[in-house]
């Protein structure tokens, strides 16, 4: 990244702050809704993916660890809780998930970059049709649970945008006072799974960029903190219509600019 030109260093910085906003404002969607924009800044996954990748290790065990604090004050005054996480249900998912995961990582790492980077404007365009259509992916079964998970964690072992498929299944089954946490807690582990694999094949983490982009997206978490509960009292189908018109735009643009440079 140290050869990009001012208005590519700008338009990422924006592209991270969007991102973090996105991550604490839904509980997921800081890869899924930023890297298709990231892709067309810079048409490179692995050299993003290092860099989403702590932004979540951080700001997801900062949230969860502020969450159960505030949990714990509670708790002093008399009032039952078990904290944020469902660690026994996490345990659960991950155990579905850990070798799709494994095979997604290897993927990633093996794959030429323009395939890499075609294949996650496909699965957005996808998920973009879903918020349009407002038909989000949804499980009715236990075979159908655990085809997503193993389909998501295969997905976010390639590109880290496997979050609808894999909250199709979690949402059914947490109250919404875990959902977030637990979540949170799910993309650290599986996120930690990818930077080892980064660190052991010596993949450049931009160490150096995390200086400007870190305070980019904490503004983005920050303003996203805030903007949370409105989002779920809401529930306006709306927002996720335009969210998916805009997406749909940039994945088609950048899958006929990955085809026509082949």
């Amino acid at each position: 990244m140290s050869d990009l030109a001012l208005y590519q260093y700008v338009l990422i910085g924006l592209i991270f702050v969007w991102s973090g906003f996105v991550r604490s404002g839904l509980g997921f969607g800081g890869a899924v809704l930023s890297l298709p924009f990231l892709l067309l800044v810079v048409d490179n996954p692995l050299l993003f993916l290092p860099l989403i990748a702590v932004h979540l290790l951080v700001f997801s065990s900062l949230t969860i660890w502020m969450n159960n604090r505030k949990s714990s004050r509670v708790d002093d005054q008399g009032r039952a809780s078990a904290g944020t996480v469902d660690w026994r249900y996490l345990w659960r998912i991950l155990a579905i998930m850990i070798v799709p995961k494994l095979i997604g990582v290897f993927g990633l790492i093996t794959l030429p970059s323009d395939i890499m980077s075609l294949i996650i404007f496909v699965i957005v365009a996808v998920y973009s049709m879903s918020y349009i259509l407002d038909r989000p992916f949804r499980s009715n079964n236990r075979f159908i649970d655990v085809v997503f998970l193993m389909l998501g964690g295969y997905v976010s072992g390639t590109s880290l945008i496997g979050a609808p498929l894999i909250i199709a299944v979690v949402a059914q089954h947490l109250p919404k006072e875990k959902l977030r946490d637990t979540l949170f807690a799910l993309w650290f582990i599986l996120v930690l799974i990818k930077m080892a694999a980064f660190i052991w094949l010596d993949i450049d983490l931009q160490l150096i960029h995390h200086l400007w982009l870190l305070p980019c997206a904490a503004v983005g978490h920050i303003i996203g903190l805030y903007a949370h509960d409105r989002i779920l009292k809401a529930e306006t189908p709306v927002f996720f219509r335009v969210l998916g018109s805009v997406l749909l735009i940039v994945s088609s643009i950048g899958m006929f600019q990955v085809i026509a440079s082949a």
